[in-house]
Formats: C-alpha cells, structure tokens, sequence
C-alpha cells in the first residue's frame, strides 16, 4: 500500500480590522497565538499560527486588519500584509457577516484579483444574523469575485471550524512538516509577552488610546530563586493617555499586569514578576528607532 503523501502550504489570514481573524486562528489552533480585542487593528505584526491534520500541516500568517496609514507605524503594517500575499499557497479573505460590503472590502479584492493562488472566502461571526441574511451575502460576495470556496462559520461557537480546514488541506500543495507537532507558534516568547501585554490594556482603555499603545519587553530573564523577571516599557503619545493607561491610584495598570502575568506563567510554567513601565514618547508611531525596538521592520 503506497504511503500517503504529506501536504503543507503557508495560508494568509486577511481582512478588515476588527473581522475576526485572530479569534478564527485561536479558535483553529485551540490555543491563543494571536490577541483579541474590541478594538480594531488589534494584530501589529503577522503571526504565524501551526495547525496539523493527519497528513498535513498548515501555517498560518494572521495578517494586520488593513486600512488606510495614517502614520509610519501604518505604513509598516500595511505593507506587512500586502507581503504576505505574496509569500503563501493559499489566502483567506475574511469578511463579518454583520458587516456591510464595503469600500475597505472592495479595496482588499482589488488587491486580491491577480493573485495566482486560491482565495478562500469566510463570512465569519454566523451566529449573528439569520440564515436568509446569509445567503444573500453569498450570493453579494460571489457577483464580485470568482472564489475558489465560502465558507460561512463561527469562531466562537465552533460551526464549520473542521470544514474550513479540509478546505484548506486541499488546496496544500505537497511538501515538507515545516514545524514540529508539538509547535503553535514561531512568536518568541519576548514578543508573546508584549502582545499579552497590550492586549490586557486594549481591554480596559477607552477608544482614544489603543492605537496609542506600543510595548517593549526590555528584560526576560530567570532569576536564582526560579522566578522569571520580565520587565515591559509601555510607550504611549501623551501624558493624558499615560494617566489613562496608570488608573485612578494606579488600578488599571494594576489589574492589566496581574492579569498578564497569570497568562504568561501559564504559558511558561514558572513563576512570573512583572514590572510594567509606562513612557510618553510624542508621536512614536513615526520613530524608526521606536518602531525598530518594537520589531516593527519597514519594507523597501
């Protein structure tokens, strides 16, 4: 009996903020890789997420939402994902089945239609409008380009998860396991840690503020009595979002940090201090230097 050949192939994850491709990705992987908030343009950087099946292995590239820069820090991440494109066998456009087509949408597709790999449509978040609603989407989003599949799902109830990825496995080419099984991520720990981070604040800071929010892990290192000491900048624009990020008597950073530390220990296995640091640094967002420290690189 001849052995089944393996199947493998990178797969990006695109969209517009806030569609839900970060929790699609969670949802698959059944672990946290990427981070989920209220906020859109929660994802800065692409992050590579490992699913295995039986014979193939997937990897997924959760790219930035993508809208117009209206800085430096923009511009990197927009080009983030429009590289991406061209570096995968398979893309995933997703799209909020609550959401109205768009121009955001249209801009993406235009991007999209002289890519030479297939485009996989999800109309995500289903468990949020009625059935004759999401046939009309199928039928709106098929008149306006020729995908290779839909798939209508819910990350967050689990609907169609396991269909989305037999979709995927067929379209892999062959190729070799690039990641070992036991492998969710390529993310070093460092750069889990600031999106852990940023993510307990996203939660907890007002609508001016996210977009305001960069975070460094300046020290990670065990010390003699076991515990890990990691210490984070938090780097805002001005002294008012400082004062935000603090809390009234220092509760909001208070909370954020206990939070994050407990997901961090869990996800190291050992005990954790964290010393979180907050500075105002004006217009960081256009800062090479910041955005290099933060591991933000600009394509030529």
């Amino acid at each position: 009996m001849a052995e089944e050949k393996f199947h493998s192939g990178f797969v990006a994850l695109v969209g517009r903020p806030n569609v839900g491709k970060s929790t699609l990705m969670n949802a698959v992987l059944g672990e946290k890789v990427s981070i989920v908030s209220a906020h859109a343009q929660t994802t800065r950087n692409k992050i590579t997420g490992v699913w295995n099946g039986k014979n193939s292995q997937v990897v997924f590239l959760d790219t930035p939402g993508m809208h117009k820069p209206q800085s430096k820090l923009g511009q990197v991440i927009r080009q983030s994902t429009v590289d991406a494109l061209d570096e995968v066998d398979v893309i995933v456009f997703i799209c909020a089945c609550n959401d109205p087509l768009g121009a955001g949408d249209r801009y993406i597709l235009n991007l999209l239609k002289d890519k030479k790999v297939p485009v996989v449509l999800v109309l995500s978040k289903i468990d949020l409008i009625k059935k004759d609603m999401l046939l009309k989407k199928i039928g709106q989003y098929s008149r306006i380009h020729p995908f290779s599949e839909i798939i209508p799902l819910s990350a967050r109830s689990g609907e169609n998860l396991k269909e989305f990825t037999t979709v995927l496995e067929r379209y892999l080419p062959e190729g070799p396991k690039y990641f070992p099984d036991d492998m969710v991520t390529d993310q070093p720990e460092r750069n889990i840690v600031q999106e852990i981070v940023r993510e307990k604040l996203l939660l907890r800071t007002r609508e001016e503020v996210p977009h305001a929010i960069g975070v460094f892990t300046e020290e990670f290192s065990e010390r003699e009595n076991g515990k890990v000491y990691i210490r984070c900048t938090i780097y805002v624009e001005r002294d008012s979002q400082k004062r935000i990020i603090i809390g009234r008597k220092g509760t909001l950073l208070k909370e954020a940090g206990q939070e994050a530390r407990e997901e961090i220990q869990n996800l190291i296995g050992a005990p954790v201090f964290l010393d979180l640091w907050v500075k105002v640094s004006r217009d960081w967002k256009n800062k090479d230097y910041i955005l290099r420290e933060l591991g933000y690189k600009e394509h030529k």
